[in-house]
């Protein structure tokens, strides 16, 4: 009689996992330790808005303003010591020298400024444009903002703190997303999307994009596995699912109609199956308390777009003004389409570089290498996925919430950024599509039945 094969026990926490927290964790510090002090994406005003929630400030706080009679401004207060640094930053790369000089124009000057013990003196810094989100996403940042200054850090604690925060939640929630396709190829495309070297490199800067981009890819995970794969949901899946369909909404608005697609869910492949309506009720609850804070957040702060002006050159100050935009798109539909058609035809290979790298706004673009391993990395995890059996109902509506989700960044960067009869719309990245790749890979590969053959192996079973 043949003795049965050996098993391998099953792992808790698989190949893809690990991979995701190495490459993740290593190079999310070295972009943390490496990029100066406040060259990530907004980094100014997104620090600005993080240390204002660290202090209680949940609130939009107007300042007072003087640059353009009857504009507004919003912002609050950092320590000077701080302050002093982001100037040396601000000043650092808007000078922007000609190759093959550094980028960083005086390099000896930061360790000076971050060295420096806390006064306790305080320095207004404007932050209109990070004012206007709720303080959700900033909450580890804050959390470790208040820690510094709680054990008498210095300026460098408190410079470093927020980036170290934001990397550990990038990847605890990031860690959760691909351990919630465990046993599936389809966790990889997770790992490959959340190994972006923007996503990485916005992990270990201070930014509300942090929390956003691993909550998103949390959601999309778990969409994947329940309408996509149609595999059961455990109940710290289906938990997690419940808080993104609430966190999200509250994180960036743009991002407001992902949550819906956790209504197709059905109650069979969650935590709460044969538990009567229980499943429905929750998720119902749960979106609604996330569009209700929506709702409410964007009530409170819908004046900061008042202010938004102040982000561009002098010379434009007054030229964004959400309400005419709004009845510019309404008077003439057609001259809004052209105008998108325009912005695709000027910027699309911005934005394609972007949604790879371009690191932070010193504009350091990554190697072309990068984008071509990338770019393989991602063809590979489709095709090696295995086939998905969504129905055509949540294909269908995945892709639609992927398109009006575009159409949303296009419109809210229309009436909140771009002059009036600004020639496309202006302040689009490719950054911002981030969120959106694993539901986009999703219905791609729903699509498209070609497949890789893959031969069981420790990476399969991860």
């Amino acid at each position: 009689m043949t003795a049965p094969a050996p098993t391998r026990p099953r792992r808790w926490v698989g190949a893809p996992v690990v991979v995701f927290l190495l490459l993740a964790g290593f190079f999310g510090a070295v972009f943390a330790w490496a990029a100066p002090p406040f060259w990530g994406h907004d980094e100014i005003t997104q620090y600005g808005r993080a240390y204002q929630v660290s202090q209680g400030g949940w609130l939009p706080q107007e300042i007072p303003e003087d640059r353009v009679e009857g504009m507004r401004s919003w912002g609050g207060e950092v320590p000077l010591e701080v302050w002093q640094v982001m100037g040396l930053a601000f000043e650092d790369y808007e000078t922007d020298l000609p190759e093959p000089a550094p980028e960083v124009d005086n390099p000896t000057a930061y360790p000076r400024l971050l060295d420096a013990p806390l006064t306790g003196e305080k320095a207004t810094v404007w932050f209109t444009n990070t004012s206007a989100y709720s303080p959700v996403p900033y909450l580890p940042q804050a959390a470790s903002l208040a820690l510094a200054e709680a054990v008498g850090g210095d300026t460098r604690a408190l410079v470093y703190a927020p980036r170290i925060a934001g990397l550990l939640a990038y990847l605890a929630v990031g860690g959760l997303a691909v351990h919630a396709l465990r046993g599936t190829r389809f966790a990889w495309v997770v790992v490959t999307v959340g190994l972006l070297p923007i996503a990485v490199f916005q992990a270990g800067t201070t930014t509300a994009d942090t929390l956003t981009n691993a909550l998103a890819l949390l959601l999309s995970a778990l969409l994947v596995k329940s309408l996509f794969l149609r595999r059961p949901l455990g109940a710290v899946e289906t938990a997690a699912l419940l808080g993104t369909m609430v966190a999200l909404p509250l994180s960036k608005p743009t991002y407001v109609l992902l949550p819906l697609l956790a209504l197709l869910v059905p109650a069979g492949v969650t935590a709460l199956a044969g538990r009567g309506p229980w499943w429905r009720i929750s998720s119902v609850a749960a979106l609604a308390v996330g569009l209700g804070g929506f709702a409410a957040w964007t009530s409170v702060s819908g004046e900061t777009t008042e202010g938004m002006g102040y982000m561009r050159s002098p010379e434009q100050y007054e030229t964004v003004r959400p309400g005419d935009q709004m009845s510019g798109i309404l008077a003439d539909p057609l001259g809004f389409l052209y105008t998108f058609v325009e912005s695709w035809a000027f910027r699309d290979l911005l934005w394609f570089d972007q949604f790879f790298g371009e690191l932070g706004f010193s504009y350091v673009k990554v190697p072309g290498a990068t984008q071509i391993f990338a770019i393989l990395a991602l063809v590979l995890a489709v095709l090696g996925a295995e086939r998905l059996l969504a129905r055509v109902l949540p294909t269908a509506a995945t892709a639609a919430v992927v398109v009006l989700t575009t159409g949303m960044i296009f419109g809210t960067l229309y009436l909140s950024f771009s002059p009036v009869d600004f020639y496309i719309i202006d302040g689009v990245q490719g950054r911002y599509f981030v969120p959106l790749a694993v539901l986009g890979l999703a219905v791609l590969a729903q699509w498209v039945s070609v497949r890789l053959v893959v031969a069981p192996g420790p990476m399969e079973a991860g």
